[in-house]
């Protein structure tokens, strides 16, 4: 922006002045923008307002309905807005200002009325007469020239913008919801845009520009911005769509004052309210909200997943509740115009195809492990070849966080040497300290470092890490300094710049999980039949305890009436309870006081007891022969004993007398016919003397064992199959170290079916990681000698 335009800006902005005391800093906006929008329609509108009020009191009475008044009025305006009022800022005079300035902002044509009241206006308008301001904030901008004489609407814009970025400033705790710095959007505008500039040169452009977290519109501002410096005679089309209604009033105000069709910005929730459904466009920019859960809007979110696929926006999947940026990023891929161009464009000429440029957090890039919504998210792109390139920027640029975050470009018109390839740029050094921080906003880009990443993107080349001429960071000279300061190497290693470049496939794995058998030792002991008098979760902890304070006087024998009776201490039972137990819910604090769980423990016990009678208290370490066993003494008791056992009671008891033992033999699931040892068809004869040496190996599958269950994620790679890939990966990193492992190969990808779960993540820092050094060992001793050394001395003054 000019020095022209930046004191048109300053002088507007001077009212603060006025405002002082009376208003809040974060206030001065909300009363500045819409005096500054007001002034510059009423002086666009000055050339044919006669004729517009005349027009108005002629078809008056005519009874015409209210869309037909408009398009006369309209007609005469010369404009897409009017207003009918005979009055302007320089007639309100001073006793009814309040009355005559409501009533000349509701002479306004819809679209402009609807800006004011977003503002609120009327309501500072009140404020402003109660505290005898407005009559001299209304001569400030009568007084002030904002005719398109004076000032173009491309001018004008530029002043907005400023105005839009000092109000940002002055309210900096939220400016990061609706103002994306000017910088941040340079440089994005730039990456998308650049790719195009021969054919936006060209003569009858149409192109459209959209945003769905359209804030103030600086996006779309710096969109029109870019292509009209290229060619001034382009057509420039801007959609947007915002939650928040005050920076859906200034976008919209902006666009107006640059004569946009402003019924293209709306107002509602993309996500959940998509109200340009139909729309398509050329270019998109975002800056969505980092890490903001949707929740709220979930219901129509899934169903819009579930009923609609990939014929609507979110067919891809769906990432985590607690973070929406992904869901952005998928409605503006849905928004990718054809690569096949209509009419109106291919007489303009032979565009086809969308760029997208969108700025998201860390997560998003390796969130969500394989199979989850953000890995399909993630691979939905990649496969489809629309990623372009990811760029880091430095930390600290936001007004409201201060988080690594990264420019993401995208396209369906990719250039022949890009497709099948991404590159990632390291620009997260590329910036210069603020003199004065904003909020969370500490650091800058300047031209420069935009033009070095714009530069690096454009030519597509790998970049080894160059030193940047940066000057180092200025470290507080406060407090006590290090008796030894660190190399310089080691304190401040040198800032770098970077560019690599990766086939799309490099940022995929398959996910296969590995099994291992579940080996069990068991043993029928008295402590293991002792855990059979107290119920598995939730009671294993609760009913030891009351059994301890309130059972010693139960008769253990299964036909004792008075066992787990707590009738007579239901009160200190139930009081301990809520004490100790206080997770346990009001129906299992019933179920533990009733004889009846009690009484059901007791009998699981007693024909445990039975069984230890009949089998002995010998360990097994081959479970596969305590089975045949065990089964051998149910059927071999005595009938009158009933020791028939339900599931849930056989489980219980083998859950109790059973350990995970490594040492013991693999439990056997069941026989098969074809040994395949990779995927867990294991030829096996036991080493325990239980089975004959002269047996011959069956061939079978082993139970699993969950907590030895691992995964190994497999990097891609199309050029062999899925098979070759995974079973030469296993037998390369895993059997060698576990022999008695397998593939499972019931875990398959849903999309592909094959063995695995595919996944991808774009693990950007780890690309870029720089081993650095520990300080030598001598260093740090010799720093901890002068600290120790120093407060001894200080404690000898104190005591002193």
């Amino acid at each position: 922006m000019t020095k022209n335009f930046s004191q048109t800006a300053a002088f507007i902005w001077s009212v603060a002045d006025l405002l002082r005391g009376d208003f809040k800093q974060s206030q001065y906006g909300r009363i500045i923008l819409p005096f500054t929008l007001l002034r510059r329609l009423e002086c666009v509108l000055s050339e044919t307002k006669a004729a517009v009020v005349a027009e108005n009191q002629r078809i008056a009475d005519m009874g015409l309905p209210e869309e037909a008044q408009e398009k006369f009025i309209i007609r005469a305006s010369k404009r897409p807005f009017y207003n009918i009022s005979p009055m302007d800022l320089s007639k309100m005079g001073q006793s009814d200002i309040k009355d005559n300035l409501n009533t000349y902002v509701q002479s306004f044509s819809k679209d402009a009325r609807e800006i004011f009241e977003h503002f609120k206006f009327e309501e500072f308008i009140g404020q402003l007469a109660d505290a005898n301001l407005l009559y001299k904030v209304v001569q400030k901008f009568a007084n002030t020239d904002l005719s398109p004489e004076a000032i173009s609407n491309h001018e004008m814009g530029f002043v907005f913008e400023e105005l839009i970025r000092r109000f940002a400033e002055s309210s900096n705790e939220t400016a990061g919801e609706h103002f994306t710095p000017r910088d941040i959007v340079r440089l994005t505008t730039s990456l998308v845009f650049m790719e195009d500039d021969s054919v936006l040169s060209k003569e009858g452009i149409i192109r459209t520009i959209y945003d769905p977290t359209a804030g103030t519109g600086g996006f779309l501002s710096s969109g029109m911005e870019y292509v009209l410096e290229l060619n001034p005679d382009a057509v420039m089309r801007t959609y947007g769509q915002e939650l928040n209604p005050e920076s859906y009033a200034i976008c919209k105000a902006d666009m107006l004052i640059k004569g946009q069709e402003v019924n293209n910005i709306k107002l509602g929730n993309t996500l959940s309210s998509d109200q340009l459904v139909a729309e398509k466009f050329d270019y998109m920019l975002s800056n969505p909200p980092f890490g903001v859960d949707w929740k709220k809007i979930s219901g129509e979110i899934k169903d819009e997943h579930e009923q609609k696929g990939f014929d609507g926006r979110f067919g891809a999947g769906l990432p985590r509740v607690s973070d929406g940026s992904l869901l952005f990023l998928m409605h503006l891929i849905s928004k990718l115009q054809n690569t096949t161009a209509n009419s109106e464009q291919s007489r303009a000429n032979e565009h086809h195809g969308s760029r997208i440029g969108i700025i998201l957090n860390g997560s998003p890039l390796f969130t969500g492990g394989a199979g989850s919504g953000e890995s399909e998210i993630r691979r939905y792109i990649l496969e489809a070849d629309l990623l372009e390139a990811i760029i880091a920027l430095p930390t600290d640029m936001f007004y409201n966080t201060g988080i690594a975050t990264y420019v993401w470009v995208l396209s369906n018109k990719k250039a022949p040497e890009r497709k099948g390839h991404v590159q990632l740029i390291d620009g997260s050094n590329l910036y210069g300290k603020m003199r004065k921080s904003l909020g969370s906003k500490r650091n800058e880009m300047s031209d420069e470092d935009i033009k070095t990443i714009t530069r690096s993107f454009g030519d597509f080349e790998v970049v080894d890490a160059r030193v940047l001429d940066k000057p180092e960071e200025v470290k507080s000279n406060r407090g006590r300094q290090s008796a030894n300061p660190h190399s310089k190497s080691a304190s401040s290693p040198a800032k770098t710049f970077a560019s690599k470049i990766f086939k799309t496939h490099e940022f995929g794995y398959r996910r296969i999980t590995i099994e291992r058998p579940l080996r069990l030792s068991a043993q029928l002991s008295d402590d293991a039949i002792e855990t059979l008098r107290y119920a598995p979760k939730p009671f294993d902890m609760v009913m030891p305890a009351l059994y301890e304070a309130f059972g010693s006087q139960w008769t253990s024998v299964d036909d004792s009436k008075n066992y787990g009776d707590l009738s007579a201490v239901t009160i200190d039972a139930r009081a301990m309870i809520k004490a100790d137990f206080s997770e346990l819910k009001e129906k299992q604090i019933k179920d533990v006081l009733d004889t009846k769980l009690w009484q059901d423990q007791l009998k699981i016990m007693t024909k445990a007891k039975a069984l230890q009678a009949a089998i002995g208290t010998s360990q097994f370490d081959d479970f596969n022969a305590f089975e045949k066993v065990f089964k051998q003494a149910l059927k071999d008791t005595d009938a009158s004993l009933d020791l028939s056992l339900d599931a849930k009671e056989k489980k219980q008891i083998i859950d109790a007398i059973t350990w995970k033992n490594p040492e013991a033999e693999p439990v056997i699931k069941k026989t098969v016919k074809v040994a395949n040892p990779l995927y867990g068809a294991f030829s096996y004869k036991p080493t325990a003397t239980t089975q004959k040496a002269d047996k011959p190996a069956k061939i079978v599958e082993f139970q699993t064992d969950s907590d030895l269950r691992d995964y190994e994620n497999v990097p891609l790679n199309p050029e062999v199959t899925t098979t070759e890939l995974i079973e030469s990966y296993f037998a390369r990193e895993v059997q060698p170290h576990v022999p008695d492992a397998w593939i499972n190969s019931d875990k398959t990808d849903a999309i592909d079916e094959e063995v695995g779960i595919v996944g991808f993540e774009i693990p950007f820092n780890r690309h870029y990681y720089v081993y650095e050094p520990p300080r030598a060992l001598a260093d740090i001793d010799a720093d901890l000698d002068a600290v120790s050394s120093e407060i001894m001395q200080l404690l000898g003054e104190v005591h002193s």
